[in-house]
This record gives C-alpha cells, sequence and structure tokens, in this order.
C-alpha cells in the first residue's frame, strides 16, 4: 500500500463518498481493511455483523469507490475478497481556495538518504536485512550505509532531508504538501506514548503533530520476519500541507504559516526537518518508516501543486 489519496473536488460523487463515510458499520469495514484484504465472511466474524448488513454496507462502499471487489476461487466455490483502495481523503469545500485540479509534481525521499541530523538515544536504524550500526550509539547514523535504512527512530533532535526543487518555470505554487508514516519512540512499544512531532521547510516551522503513542500491538504489514513482535511495528500516515492561506495536518489548520514564507523560488532545493523540538510539552521521539516498514509502502513525499502564470 502506497498513501493513496482520494481528493474531491464538490463533483457529484463527493456527496456519494461522504455518505458512505457517514456510518460506523462501514467506517469499522474500512479500519478492518487496512489490516488485509478479506472476503465477506472474515468481515463478519471479526465485526460480528450479520453477513447481509456487510453484505449492504460492501456495496455502499464500493459504490462510492472506497473499496474495491473480486471473486476468487474457495474451498466451498468462489469468494468475494474486499480490498480498500484509499489511505486518505482530501475534501475541498465549496468556496475553497484550496485546488486540488492543478498540476503536480511528487517527489519520494527514501527516509536514509537524510543529509543532517542530530539524535538522542534511544535512536538506531534498520534496513531490510537487521540493524545498522550499533543500537543507541549516534555514530550509527553516519555509517554509510544509513542510506538504506528503512526505519529510522530517536528519542529527541532531528532528521533532515533536502528535496530537489522540481517546480516548473513561470508557475505559482498553490499547495506543498508532505506525507509520511511516523509514530513516537518509546522502549520497545507503548500504545499511549504521546510525542510532539514537528515538521519545518526551508528553516520554517509549519506545524506539529501529537502522536498518541508507539504502535506495536499489531504487526506492521511490511516488516521483514527478522523484525522481533515486541518492537514497533507501525506509525500513522500524516500529511503536512501548506497554501497561501495557513499550514495544515490532515486537512486541520495549525498555524498561520503560508506559501509566501517558505521562499520555495529562492534555491534549487527544498530542506524539510522532522524532530522533536527541545521545549516541546511531549518529548517523546518518533520513528520513521520506508516503503519496506510499517504499513504504507511509501517514502517520504513531497508533493507541489502549481498552476502556470
Amino acid at each position: 500500500m502506497r498513501g493513496r489519496i482520494l481528493e474531491i473536488n464538490n463533483d457529484e460523487n463527493s456527496v456519494e463518498v461522504i455518505k458512505a463515510l457517514a456510518s460506523e458499520p462501514r467506517m469499522a469495514i474500512l479500519e478492518l481493511l487496512n489490516k488485509a484484504e478479506m472476503n465477506l465472511n472474515e468481515i463478519s466474524e471479526r465485526l460480528d455483523m450479520p453477513a447481509p448488513s456487510v453484505t449492504v454496507n460492501i456495496k455502499k462502499l464500493e459504490e462510492a469507490g472506497l473499496i474495491s471487489t473480486e471473486y476468487q476461487p474457495g474451498s466451498h466455490g468462489s469468494q468475494k475478497i474486499c480490498k480498500r483502495t484509499y489511505d486518505s481523503i482530501l475534501i475541498s469545500l465549496p468556496g475553497s481556495n484550496v485546488h486540488f485540479d492543478t498540476n503536480m509534481v511528487e517527489i519520494s525521499m527514501p527516509i536514509g538518504n537524510y543529509k543532517d541530523f542530530k539524535v538522542e538515544p534511544t535512536c538506531g536504524l534498520a534496513k531490510e536485512d537487521g540493524y545498522i550500526g550499533i543500537l543507541d550509539d549516534t555514530r550509527s547514523f553516519l555509517e554509510p550505509e544509513h542510506i538504506y535504512a528503512q526505519l529510522i527512530w530517536l528519542r529527541k533532535g532531528y532528521i533532515q532531508y533536502r528535496f530537489p526543487n522540481n517546480l516548473p518555470d513561470k508557475t505559482i505554487l498553490n499547495n506543498l504538501e508532505l506525507s509520511m508514516e511516523i509514530c513516537s519512540e518509546a522502549p520497545n512499544y507503548n500504545e499511549k506514548w504521546p510525542s510532539d512531532i514537528t515538521v519545518w521547510v526551508n528553516g520554517i516551522e509549519i506545524g506539529t503533530w501529537t502522536s498518541p503513542g508507539d504502535f506495536g500491538t499489531e504487526r506492521g504489514k511490511l516488516n521483514p520476519d527478522w523484525w522481533n513482535s515486541d518492537q514497533t511495528q507501525h506509525g500513522l500516515l500524516k500529511i503536512w500541507s501548506v497554501n497561501h492561506n495557513g499550514s495544515y495536518i490532515d486537512g486541520k489548520q495549525i498555524s498561520d504559516t503560508t506559501l509566501e514564507e517558505l521562499n520555495i523560488y529562492d534555491d534549487n532545493f527544498i530542506d524539510i526537518k522532522v524532530g522533536i523540538k527541545d521545549d516541546a510539552r511531549n518529548i517523546g521521539g518518533l520513528n520513521l518508516f520506508g516503503s519496506k516498514f510499517g504499513n504504507y509502502e511509501q517514502d517520504i513525499i513531497l508533493r507541489f501543486r502549481y498552476d502556470y502564470e
């Protein structure tokens, strides 16, 4: 799964999507299908929901495009397999100045390809086939292998990346969006371990999200076999964005910082920093997941949405 985003803009499908989401049983089905593809009987058993109700709700979600289904051979005839089609939904309300129908540039940055860091233990890095360097030793972040990291964790500090500025010439930037799978960092794991995680763009703070915990109860879908089950397993897919009106996390405004303050046009690169501020209320560390760990098959994604002059 790759952090798939559905963008709706006051069109005829918007109402159907919103209606489909306005149901606790259907939201429970979407949450369940985030963990694995399932047939109707499995959904019925896991949610303790009557089979006819499952069928009706699946049809509503399918009509809204929020899940897809296919028939596969089973032990007793064919079975209907359901899977979720999106991980996030971005809604542009009528009259909004945020437009998602513009041109877009997307850049994927491997989490191990950082340009700078400042970390404090507990800290470490892992790749697909094992740890990198020595656990809780900051020198491990200087190992040449760090570029292959698929999971990075730290108790305090930051990781900084330099993205190429691929915004085309003679364009007007309307929206900058940054998405990543992330969570707190606790010993082993702790579902109730808040941490204030902040993002900076070109040195300008755009917003802080308080992660509720370090998630380890359910195994990450992408984690390699060697990764122990008593450790951090997955994060949450979070989206920071900035437009001409302010800065947002998952569509909710969290600051008045605008695109104009980020000096996007000044250089051929854009610096992105993710970390824990020294004076944060909740210093609970962070885990950053690459495309081979956690639940989302993506690295750090930077998107530009723009119009031509």
